[in-house]
């Protein structure tokens, strides 16, 4: 039965309104304020790119956001309580790459697929791990760290944040690479290693520009090395490792990256959203005084797909790395 005139204008206002409404319950996010976990401590990478976002991202969205620090099992509790929160936009995940990429490949209880569990948004900063040693220490290169530890084999040690982590696995590919005997000192928390690295009672450790740049501008600690492929725009006078003229050194290069990820199933309009706004932040003046002034270079902008590329070619190679290393799932 043919519609009326009357009826077909029926038909299409209901539609419009229809549509109208459901456009501006999208638009309508976020209406509330959004918590941000972070899985570590205050002072970590991605607690500092977390409260620098905090600020700029919120101004950016009109609403608060609230960092909730959920430190505990490498990060695992954090990611944890993300990977399982409702997939609105109401809840989200700054982190440094540890419990995403690496900590899975080394632990049997991780209760989370980092891959499939979490929607990658964007990345955001990245922070070169740093050979850093005492400032009486005798050597003041690569070169000479290599020469002191293969004249001294199995009486050199370093320090590290513990098993599994970036710390410790970046002085293990050091040393796979360039075949070196150096023992392992495992500590809690980067404060009471780096202590220790400054009274001398352990003389290496790879560490975040983050957390151990600043001893090295203050002259307690001597930074020998970083480990990213090109050199920090932050700290331009550190050479990288493969500048070092040591060839089994040259393919080396870590970053200590951090991003802003969502739960799966989180609808593509708020990852969308976020990845342009955060996109636009990485060329904001301000949140890049902000983020460089804690030692974090701040990455170009990608889409939420690179990002999760990305992710999965990182995760790919740590677990390349742990089984090398024989380190795989305590």
């Amino acid at each position: 039965m043919p519609y009326t005139i009357p009826q077909r204008l029926a038909f299409v206002i209901a539609a419009a309104v229809f549509a109208g409404a459901t456009g501006a319950h999208a638009q309508a996010w976020p209406a509330k304020p959004i918590r941000v976990i972070v899985p570590f401590p205050a002072g970590n990478a991605g607690d500092v790119t977390a409260r620098a976002l905090a600020d700029r991202l919120g101004q950016r969205l009109g609403q608060a956001l609230v960092v909730d620090n959920r430190a505990g099992a490498q990060g695992a509790i954090g990611v944890d309580a993300v990977a399982k929160a409702a997939p609105d936009g109401y809840t989200l995940l700054v982190t440094s790459l540890s419990p995403l990429v690496i900590t899975p490949h080394v632990s049997k209880t991780i209760p989370y697929n980092a891959l499939a569990d979490l929607t990658p948004v964007a990345r955001v900063g990245w922070t070169g791990m740093i050979l850093v040693a005492p400032s009486n220490h005798p050597a003041n290169s690569v070169r000479d760290v290599v020469a002191h530890v293969r004249a001294n084999p199995g009486r050199v040690s370093y320090a590290s944040l513990g098993a599994g982590t970036i710390s410790m696995l970046t002085m293990e590919v050091f040393k796979e690479a360039a075949k070196l005997d150096i023992l392992h000192v495992p500590y809690k928390g980067s404060a009471q290693a780096i202590t220790d690295l400054i009274g001398g009672q352990v003389p290496l450790m790879f560490d975040g520009m983050t957390s151990s740049y600043g001893h090295v501008k203050s002259g307690r600690l001597k930074a020998l090395a970083i480990s990213a492929s090109t050199r920090s725009a932050l700290a331009p006078e550190i050479p990288t490792l493969s500048e070092s003229g040591i060839a089994d050194l040259r393919s080396i290069g870590v970053e200590g990256w951090t991003a802003l990820l969502a739960p799966a199933g989180t609808p593509r309009a708020i990852v969308d959203r976020l990845n342009s706004e955060i996109n636009a932040l990485l060329g904001d003046a301000e949140f890049k005084t902000r983020v460089n002034g804690q030692n974090l270079d701040v990455y170009a902008p990608s889409t939420a797909a690179q990002f999760g590329e990305f992710m999965a070619r990182e995760s790919a190679r740590w677990g390349a790395v742990v089984k090398t290393l024989k380190l795989e799932a305590q």
